[in-house]
């Protein structure tokens, strides 16, 4: 009880911040049985002057978790629109949409599950009107410490993409690509103080039908600032093996964002 202690601590807030105080295994475990719990991370910046902007990041994590089945449903969506005060007019130089959901069922009394995976994505500024893929196989913990854990996924699946219509293309080749590919995942948690976690996820997408790789690297610290809502710095690194023509095959993003979760 805090009557029990000293009436000063090293650290002011150490009983203020829970954060770091549940694992993640914890933190569904008590969880168990709800129909959604997760977080909600929104950023929003405006700027004025010779060149006006606005951006807009919303990005979500909501879990489902029974006694069979584990269900993780993502969301990651960027916008940006900048207007010139000399023209007048608005341009949109960011419009992006990421929608994943992923079902484990779990077998034995670990962490062991098979999964079925999927996602969309829509990129105007990728050369594509979609990509899309699915995969299933089997997951497990790698490693589980004090103050760390580290999850794989690993199994085949299928690729689909569309390349839109103002992407010039030889003569003969397609729009709509689809083949297979081998689907690999990784998600390391550090609690680094009872207010500061380290997020570090990596998925692969390997084509085994000469098509394009794909790798999704979000590396993050969260801190909590009050209650349920959290301060959440990012860098994010896209890479594409095979990019439309013109395009590059690498994109990255370095935000600050505040995380609620619930």
């Amino acid at each position: 009880m805090l009557l029990a202690k000293k009436c000063y601590a090293s650290d002011p807030l150490e009983d203020f911040y829970k954060y770091g105080e549940l694992s993640d295994a914890e933190i569904h475990q008590k969880h168990q049985g709800d129909l959604l719990y997760g977080d909600v991370e929104f950023g929003l910046t405006a700027s004025n002057g010779n060149k006006e902007s606005t951006a807009f990041k919303l990005k979500s994590n909501v879990y489902q978790d029974f006694a069979k089945w584990r269900n993780h449903f993502k969301l990651d969506a960027l916008y940006r629109e900048e207007s010139d005060n000399d023209t007048g007019q608005n341009e949109v130089s960011a419009s992006r949409y990421f929608v994943s959901g992923q079902g484990n069922y779990k077998v034995g009394q670990d962490n062991a599950s098979l999964f079925l995976y999927g996602d969309y994505l829509n990129d105007k500024f990728s050369g594509k009107d979609y990509t899309t893929t699915a995969a299933l196989g089997y997951g497990n913990r790698l490693y589980e410490g004090l103050k760390n854990t580290i999850d794989f996924d690993i199994g085949p699946g299928l690729y689909l993409s569309k390349t839109d219509k103002e992407t010039e293309l030889a003569q003969g080749k397609p729009r709509l690509k689809q083949g297979q590919l081998m689907r690999i995942a990784l998600q390391w948690e550090r609690n680094i103080s009872k207010r500061t976690r380290f997020n570090q996820d990596v998925s692969m997408e390997v084509s085994l039908s000469g098509l394009n790789d794909r790798l999704i690297s979000e590396t993050a610290l969260v801190s909590q600032v009050l209650g349920g809502v959290s301060l959440k710095m990012s860098y994010v690194y896209r890479y594409n093996s095979q990019p439309e023509e013109d395009k590059l095959k690498v994109d990255t993003e370095l935000g600050a964002t505040l995380v609620y979760s619930f």
